[in-house]
């Protein structure tokens, strides 16, 4: 078959390999590829005009600020991104110390410096540990699942409530008190719909929450930004590698392709883009975020993907987690504040009930942390939020965003006189047309063998020409928090072994280090850096 179109020219000898999005996955399997002589056919085709995906720092506030992916969690000699950063110099000395790294934080988030109430009254603190206590139990209490053949209830969401009606009839305090204890507890259930970038923990499945895997280290993050990774990739790269503003738009294969400027060559990939391009190819690996597999399943594979995998991109929860930063003229907070909470004290984990979304969409907002001071004059907060309400943000102008979460602190701090922050910026990943959220999870009827079954190779029967590139690519948190699956498809030549051995590396395994040995299987280890 002739392939139609614009014929992007791709000089060069030995098989055409193609990495289809320019995110850190995309990047790290470009990275891994070029090390070897036989893949200097290489592009990577990149859909924006930027590479790096959900990792985003931006200048703002007189600094840098990460619009997506943050800290680094658990930085320590079992953390292929922490190794690599550490490599390229990017990191703090504090971060790089053993002792951060020998940290053990269980991978829960520490407690606030400060929690303010609806009412505009401080929250004990005292009050906040205890309910952080007793969560942060339950949510350890979830690993005795793993491997359960069947768990009832089936969601994290529904066994922590029932865990927690269980401990209320042990409280013995008023009324106005347990309902005070709730708040916090729906605060802390928001917290971690942020850690899982899911809408509600009653979405996500009870028995694989347990492959969560914590790596020790105190969370850091990049104090010149997280895209100096991305940049220290890139400039390891050929210069003629990267294709930006190359939205791909299908991937025809299981075909045989022809070009042109190599008559008598068939090629098993043919990759069509937006803009009337069409690039052949032996082999394709697919870094796309799911979030855009969803939304795009039916026209992005020609033929259709195979049953199991079609209901596995279905089945595999993707969520959206946001940020948003405030920019004060002076701080109203504390010089040594980190973090600050806000509990709602009419909202509980065990109402099933939702207000409206254009009501209450603040409410699902966790807090705020203070970011590092960039100069003398900068007071910047960073709010997290995720879920629905963090996607109805989105569909709001800046100035009702703002306007909103002014009157929140004004409300929650009590001072009605609180001044407005000067200046705002936040991220809007669900709006954005190639990303489509934030990053996965394993949902109510889905498995890690969902995920497993994502990524294996196509065809995966071992007949006919195409073979190689066992697949899949995982960078979750991606911010964040961020993670990708990759499809691989591809063609059966003399350099099978070598393509399979590298693309299993800096697919299936994070492509972080310079050696394949120490490498560890992120199939059951997700290791987060969001």
């Amino acid at each position: 078959m002739q392939s139609g179109g614009r014929q992007a020219e791709a000089p060069g000898r030995g098989p055409r390999v193609l990495v289809v999005g320019g995110g850190i996955a995309g990047l790290g399997a470009a990275q891994r590829l070029c090390r070897h002589p036989a893949f200097s056919h290489l592009r990577v085709l990149e859909a924006t005009a930027r590479a790096g995906g959900r990792i985003r720092s931006e200048h703002s506030f007189g600094g840098v600020v990460e619009v997506g992916a943050h800290w680094i969690h658990g930085p320590s000699q079992g953390n292929p991104v922490f190794q690599l950063a550490a490599k390229y110099g990017l990191l703090g000395e504090k971060a790089l110390s053993e002792e951060n790294q020998l940290i053990e934080t269980g991978g829960h988030v520490g407690l606030p410096s400060v929690s303010y109430a609806s009412s505009g009254v401080s929250v004990s603190l005292e009050l906040v540990a205890e309910m952080a206590s007793l969560f942060y139990s339950l949510i350890d209490q979830t690993r005795e699942f793993l491997q359960a053949a069947e768990t009832t209830p089936p969601s994290v969401g529904e066994y922590l409530k029932e865990k927690i009606r269980q401990h209320m009839a042990g409280w013995t305090e008023d009324e106005e008190t347990k309902k005070l204890k709730l708040a916090i507890l729906k605060n802390l259930f928001n917290v971690e719909c942020c850690v899982s970038g899911t809408h509600s923990m009653d979405l996500v499945a009870l028995a694989p929450f347990g492959e969560y895997t914590v790596l020790p280290g105190l969370d850091c993050t990049f104090p010149e930004g997280y895209q100096g990774l991305t940049d220290c990739i890139m400039a390891s790269l050929p210069k003629d590698v990267m294709v930006f503003d190359k939205p791909v738009k299908t991937i025809h294969w299981n075909g045989s392709f022809r070009e042109a400027s190599a008559p008598g060559e068939t090629f098993p990939v043919l990759v069509e883009c937006e803009d009337g391009d069409y690039f052949p190819a032996h082999h394709v690996v697919v870094t796309v975020p799911l979030g855009f597999f969803k939304k795009h399943l039916d026209t992005f594979f020609e033929p259709p993907l195979p049953t199991e995998k079609v209901e596995a991109i279905r089945k595999i929860g993707f969520g959206t987690n946001n940020k948003i930063f405030l920019e004060f003229e002076e701080p109203f907070w504390e010089p040594d504040c980190q973090h600050i909470q806000v509990v709602w004290e009419d909202t509980s984990p065990l109402e099933d009930t939702a207000p409206e979304l254009q009501d209450a969409w603040f409410k699902k907002l966790i807090g705020f942390w203070v970011l590092p001071p960039f100069h003398r004059a900068s007071h910047v907060l960073c709010g997290f939020i995720a879920g629905l309400e963090s996607e109805f943000m989105e569909t709001l102008s800046d100035e009702d965003v703002l306007r909103s979460l002014t009157q929140v602190l004004r409300r929650v701090t009590g001072n009605p006189q609180l001044p407005a922050p000067r200046s705002m910026l936040r991220s809007c990943w669900h709006s954005a047309p190639y990303t489509r959220g934030s990053y996965s999870y394993v949902a109510v009827g889905s498995s890690g063998d969902d995920m497993d079954r994502l990524a294996q190779p196509l065809p995966s029967d071992g007949k006919g020409a195409q073979r190689g590139f066992p697949g899949g690519s995982v960078v979750e948190n991606l911010p964040a928090m961020q993670e990708t699956r990759a499809q691989s498809l591809g063609q059966e030549d003399p350099l099978e072994k070598e393509i399979a051995t590298h693309s299993s590396i800096l697919a299936w395994r994070i492509p972080w280090t310079e050696e394949p040995d120490g490498l560890q299987s992120v199939g059951s280890q997700r290791v987060r850096h969001d």
